[in-house]
């Protein structure tokens, strides 16, 4: 039993979504393949292969300030989002933390919870300051309008299973590019904002600036903006994958466009730390840790 259902019951189930997911991409699939076959389309593509040239001053390559960034990004969503499902979920916490310089009791994974958003957002202050320094930002920052028409065939593309060209060591394809652009400068700036007017950090006496910045409006982006993070995860990990897990994994953990098993193995290592530190996130040692900031309490 799992939920007071049988697990045949919940087999049954999921053999019906997988099947209709089956089904349904590859509805979709052919769909694409026909848009492929109308008037136009095919010099649409080719007109538009999926990608644009970037500006001379962009070189290839990751540099390891950007790898550690991403292992740290990866490292730091897995935590908020498991404790940010913790504490949309409890009712009764195991353990309370109060901050040493007095303030209100809080959950102990509310504490981790806040703690990990802080080191996330240093982690993307400091990625973007070295995205500007560095020329990189043309990566994921648009330079030409080409960007949509571009985007368009490239998603199209990626519907028929006929992947466009991929060489993120040297270009990301146009979708590839507004994606991480709306990740990296829209959706983590909503996630920050909106996370911020949830904490306990946010002047709660300040009648005029809560009411230009309802909660109830925070807490209507938070939700959904971590929805997203966790689709374009999911999303993103399926393409490493899919479109050349060896050559992906080395551009972005072993710094080469070698096509050997080194990436493999950084990415091998570094799942099996952020698993190994999501499981030990619990109250038992969390609470030696939370101590030296304040105080823990059961109650």
């Amino acid at each position: 039993m799992i939920r007071s259902k049988p697990l045949s019951e919940w087999a049954k189930k999921g053999a019906l979504w997988i099947g209709g997911g089956i089904v349904a991409a590859a509805i979709i699939v052919l769909a694409a393949r026909g848009l492929t076959t109308l008037p136009g389309v095919p010099e649409f593509l080719e007109r538009y292969p999926g990608e644009y040239a970037l500006p001379a001053f962009v070189e290839d390559g990751f540099p390891a300030w950007a790898r550690w960034s991403h292992f740290l990004n990866l490292f730091f969503m897995v935590l908020i989002v498991r404790t940010g499902l913790l504490v949309r979920k409890q009712q009764k916490p195991d353990a309370y933390f109060t901050p040493k310089k007095g303030g209100k009791k809080i959950s102990i994974y509310l504490w981790l919870h806040t703690s990990i958003d802080v080191l996330w957002l240093v982690n993307g202050v400091v990625f973007v300051v070295l995205l500007f320094a560095s020329g990189h930002w043309a990566r994921i920052v648009p330079t030409s309008w080409e960007v949509f028409p571009n985007a368009l065939s490239a998603g199209l593309q990626y519907l028929t299973l006929e992947w466009p060209h991929e060489d993120g060591w040297v270009n990301y394809n146009s979708l590839q590019q507004l994606m991480y652009f709306i990740v990296v400068f829209i959706a983590a700036p909503l996630a920050a904002v909106s996370g911020v007017r949830m904490s306990e950090w946010w002047p709660k006496d300040n009648e005029k600036l809560n009411k230009r910045y309802p909660l109830e409006v925070a807490r209507a982006i938070h939700y959904p903006t971590m929805l997203f993070f966790v689709i374009f995860v999911i999303i993103h990990v399926f393409l490493v994958f899919s479109t050349g897990a060896l050559k992906n994994l080395n551009h972005m953990f072993a710094g080469t466009p070698e096509i050997s098993w080194v990436g493999f193995g950084w990415f091998a290592a570094a799942v099996i730390v952020t698993s190994a530190v999501t499981w030990a996130a619990r109250p038992l040692v969390l609470a030696p840790i939370a101590s030296l900031f304040g105080k823990v309490s059961e109650r």
